[in-house]
């Protein structure tokens, strides 16, 4: 890897809590039902759940962000490996096609495991990837799943970013089908539509990230790196609530996994609510990480899953699964998304 990729990695890192999250998800649309009668107890509450054959203690779990910048992103993953660790939730990785293309970038991902030899972590690459790279990110870190990330405005905008994307769909179904362990498409904070949900579980995927827009702009990111701004793509995108639902339209019972601006115990329970498996945290842990240490955000992680507990008991539900029929009403421009795109919002307030 050369000096201009690290330095690209570390930009990143920069921009992103510099330029903070939009919290425009949506995710102020979706109000609770209450339940004055929710017949259940805190204590008979469980958080367990799964993606495809994954099983996690939380449906809470850090995302992506970060790896081939050096010893700043090697101490950055150590300290998130130990709070996965210390909190018993999944971790995902950045690309790691910065370790694939300079083996001394492979300590900045190979951390993660040293440090959490029995968590759940999945590796990480872009969908330009190979079968044999695939495969060779797995290997590095001994992947439980593999995320193939989906960053066409990011990419866009980036100066030096790629402009074909010929035949994302045809690469990701060979990786599918080569390596042995789930693959999740997951997109970069603009959002998915049912249409490209549908295309990417037509081939087989395990789980859709719909990482949507409201978090961590890279278009606003890539924006400031450039000398002439694509100020366009910095509000492009499908926001978060929207996303989960239209990709709960075309999972057929498949997991869907909600990312994308998300900040508190409440956004995680709605997320679940309107369809999702797990929640992907990234921004918020990464600034926690970084202004407070890792013993603020280990203890901000067991207050997410504790108050999550005392939502879940308040509407009488006692697992993941039970949350997902937990009636809600959809408002304001959520609801005139989905109205829009022909998805009935009255099935998940009369449930």
């Amino acid at each position: 890897m050369n000096l201009s990729r690290m330095e690209r990695k570390m930009d990143h890192i920069r921009l992103a809590l510099e330029t903070g999250q939009s919290n425009r998800t949506g995710l102020d649309d979706i109000r609770f039902v209450h339940q004055s009668i929710p017949e259940t107890s805190l204590d008979s509450v469980s958080l367990e759940t799964k993606i495809g054959e994954l099983v996690l203690s939380s449906p809470i779990f850090i995302n992506a962000m970060t790896g081939g910048g050096g010893e700043r992103t090697l101490d950055i993953n150590r300290r998130l490996a130990q709070v996965a660790k210390e909190t018993g939730i999944g971790l995902a990785v950045g690309s790691q096609m910065a370790a694939l293309k300079n083996n001394e970038e492979r300590p900045t991902f190979e951390v993660v495991r040293e440090e959490n030899p029995n968590g759940i972590i999945f590796g990480n690459l872009g969908s330009e990837a190979n079968v044999d790279q695939a495969r060779a990110a797995v290997d590095m870190i001994q992947a439980d799943g593999l995320q193939i990330h989906l960053n066409v405005v990011q990419e866009l905008t980036m100066p030096e970013g790629d402009r074909n994307f010929r035949g994302m769909l045809t690469r990701i179904e060979r990786i599918v089908n080569q390596v042995n362990v789930p693959v999740i498409a997951k997109e970069t904070g603009f959002g998915i539509s049912k249409e490209s949900v549908e295309a990417l579980f037509s081939v087989g995927v395990s789980a859709v990230d719909v990482s949507g827009f409201g978090g961590t702009n890279f278009a606003v990111i890539e924006n400031q790196r450039r000398t002439n701004t694509y100020s366009f793509f910095e509000s492009w995108g499908n926001p978060t609530a929207a996303s989960i639902i239209e990709a709960n339209e075309k999972s057929a019972g498949r997991p869907i996994i909600a990312s994308g601006g998300i900040q508190s115990s409440l956004d995680v329970a709605k997320c679940l609510a309107l369809g999702a498996s797990a929640v992907a945290l990234a921004g918020r842990m990464l600034r926690s990480l970084t202004e407070h240490g890792q013993e603020y955000l280990i203890t901000e992680v067991a207050q997410l899953n504790d108050d999550l507990k005392v939502i879940m008991t308040a509407l009488g539900k006692t697992s993941v699964e039970e949350l997902k029929t937990a009636p809600l009403i959809i408002s304001g421009d959520t609801w005139h998304w989905l109205n829009e795109r022909g998805i009935n919002t009255k099935k998940y307030s009369q449930r």
